[in-house]
Order: structure tokens, then sequence, then C-alpha cells
């Protein structure tokens, strides 16, 4: 964002409550790494210059890319400032009540990023207090974990990257599954992104969905240079696949006999890339640039756990791990642009109130919206707004 305001020629500064890429230093677990390849670790001005195009840099590397960045592009920050506060002003202007003061401004971005705060149930109040509990932004490495089984509830990246990094070092898994799809890390030579790059998967418009229920994202790991991984392969492996986790009473989770489902629908997603990848490969002008088509190695059958109840002391469960998502934190917020549930009103970032815009929500505007590479698009998007609006203020104060 203020790569695009430099551009333009406008004042801005940046607020950031501590250091830059904060999430990135303090919210991952120590074996993570960029998920795209290396050729996408890019922001507007400053394009992958490095010399491991297809690998998968640890994410430390991306901290010191982000703080690179801001120091090249001379952006004007602010960190150690928090924002407590932001309200309309008695005139034109917004008030942001910060920990260094207050500050008036006719426009905010407000790029606090995806996900803000994992969603930990209120059922997790009833978990014994000899059970530890954690959530993916504070869990770090096995060894840290006590001793004994693990339960992971939630099957995206990180539920599912964190399952698997268990399993390698010997523990007992339990991951309970949600709504996910599955495609292989590599196709016909070239990596997924590279697929959902050209397949345009990237592009398709968050409207398009009706009621604005995009779906699932494919799971993905850059570890050991990146390779397959979804619940289906974890429970080859070993993890104990059940369903949603519904409640707790006395040390008994309540299960969803859900998982059988959810693993079908996930089997289905991943036929419709092969058929979708394969259609692409046979036009003319990508037929020369793949490989040959692939035929998927079949999984071991599995059999999943269909039971309704899991005792964790008869499992020796020692600790949960919450990854079921993440919500919003937006109480700071006092203005009239939030629905029922919570979740900001916008059409690629602009809201409501003039001159209060959203920057890289996940899904904002289309599946590239929340991406570390292509949040600039958007971002050129609200620069042009921001223009366009101080314009039109400024010929009304001439009128």
């Amino acid at each position: 964002m203020s790569y695009h305001l430099r551009q333009r020629g406008r004042e801005h500064i940046i607020l950031e409550r501590r250091r830059v890429a904060e999430r990135w230093r303090s919210e991952r677990w120590d074996s993570l790494r960029f998920q795209l390849p290396n050729s996408w670790l890019e922001l507007p001005g400053k394009p992958y210059a490095g010399t491991d195009p297809n690998g998968f840099t640890h994410h430390s590397d991306v901290v010191r890319f982000i703080v690179d960045y801001a120091s090249e592009i001379a952006a004007p920050l602010r960190t150690g400032v928090e924002v407590t506060s932001l309200s309309i002003d008695e005139g034109d202007d917004y008030s942001l009540e910060t920990t260094d003061g207050q500050i008036n401004a006719r426009h905010v971005v407000i790029a606090t990023g995806p996900f803000q705060r994992p969603m930990i149930p209120d059922y997790s109040r009833a978990v014994p207090s000899s059970v530890y509990q954690t959530d993916a932004t504070h869990y770090r490495n096995p060894a840290e974990l006590p001793p004994g089984a693990v339960l992971i509830v939630g099957s995206g990246n990180s539920g599912c990257q964190i399952a698997d990094e268990l399993l390698r070092s010997g523990r007992r898994v339990f991951l309970a599954i949600r709504r996910h799809t599955r495609a292989p890390r590599r196709y016909r030579g070239k990596d997924v992104i590279w697929w959902y790059e050209n397949l345009g998967r990237f592009d398709v418009n968050v409207d398009t969905f009706p009621g604005r229920r995009y779906p699932p994202t494919s799971i993905m790991t850059g570890v050991d240079g990146g390779y397959d991984l979804d619940p289906r392969r974890l429970g080859c492996a070993g993890a104990s696949l059940i369903g949603r986790v519904l409640g707790i009473n006395a040390g008994t989770l309540a299960l969803a006999d859900d998982a059988e489902q959810l693993l079908a629908a996930a089997d289905q997603s991943y036929a419709a890339f092969i058929e979708a990848a394969d259609t692409l490969a046979a036009t003319p002008a990508m037929c020369s640039e793949l490989e040959q088509k692939q035929v998927p190695v079949p999984l071991p059958a599995l059999t999943v756990d269909d039971k309704r109840t899991l005792n964790l002391r008869q499992e020796n469960i020692r600790t949960i791990i919450w990854a079921n998502g993440y919500g919003f934190s937006f109480d700071w917020v006092q203005l009239p642009i939030f629905d029922a549930q919570g979740a900001p009103v916008q059409q690629r970032g602009v809201t409501p109130c003039p001159g209060i815009y959203f920057l890289g929500l996940h899904w904002m505007h289309t599946f590239r919206s929340a991406i570390l590479p292509f949040v600039g698009r958007d971002a050129s998007y609200l620069a042009d707004h921001i223009d366009q609006l101080a314009l039109c203020a400024a010929r009304t104060s001439i009128d």
C-alpha cells in the first residue's frame, strides 16, 4: 500500500503495533517454509532475485524480505504504535486513538492481515486441566509438547502440516478433519501454484460464489522441497482421522460422523483438478511445455474411524492443538462497516464509509487478495480509489 501511495505522491504513515512482519516473526512454527515457490516471493517493485526459484524458503527469510522491502521503499513506519480505536471525527476526517496519541486522517487502510485471531471454541474450557492446549500460532515444535498423543482439531494448511511433523517425530496423532480440498504439489512437471495461475483459479471473483461462501484452499507444504499433503495421506501415514469435534463432557469428545464424507468430497476435488490440468495441457500452447500425462499413484486403502466419541484419557491424549481457522479482531473499529457476523462489508477493499478501506483479507476480492506476491494488485486499486476520492473532494471544495 505504501509503495503505491508513494508512486502517486500521497502523504501517508504506517502504524505497526509491534515490529515489521511481526506475525512472520512470532506466530510461525520452527520448521514452516514459504508455501509458494521462491520465485513468487516478490512485492511491487521488488521481484524475486534469489538463486533457487523452485525452492521453498524458511519463514525467517520472508521476514528479512519484508524488512528489506520496507527499507528499500522508505516506508514511513511508526513501529510499536497500536491503534486502540478508529472512529469518525466531527469533520470529514477519521480519528485514530493510538498508544502514541491521537491521529486524524482523511483515509485509513486497515491492513491487519487475513488471519488475526485463532478460533478456539468455547467448549475448550471443559477440557481437563491435565491436557495441554495450544493453537497454530503458538505451536513451535514436537519437543515442546508434553509426552503422549496429540489431537489436532482442523485439517487446513496449519493442521495438516503440524500433524505431518508430529507423525514424523514418532507421535501418535488424532486429526479431526473438516471441509478441505486436495491437489498434487506438482503435476506434469509444474508446481500447483503454476497450475492455479494458468487455470485462472487465482482470478475467480468472490462475488461469483453464492453468499460469498468461497471454497477451502488446497493443502500444501514447502518442507523438504514440497510434497503432497492432505488428510487422506496423513491417515495412510498413521494418523487417526476422526470427524468434527462437537463438544466435550467429562473428558470425552463428541464427534460428528462425517469423516468419510469429507474425504470423499476432497477426492472429488482432486479428480477435478487433474481433469482441468489435463484439459489445459492438451491445448497447443501448452502441450510442448508440459511433461506427459501422469497416472496418479493410488493411495493405500484407508479405514476411517467412525467413532462418535473420543475419551482423552483412554487414548492418552495429552495435547490439543486448535487449528480450525481464524476469526476477525476488529473490536477497535467503531464504524458501521461490519455485518451481523462481524465480517467486513467491502467490495475489493472499499467500505461503505468513504475513505475507509481493507487490504489483505482472505478472499477479499479474489484468491490472490491474501497472498503475499499478489496483494499489490488490490493495493494499487485502492490507491487509485483514494486518488479519485481526494480529487472529488478537491473539486467540491473549489466549487
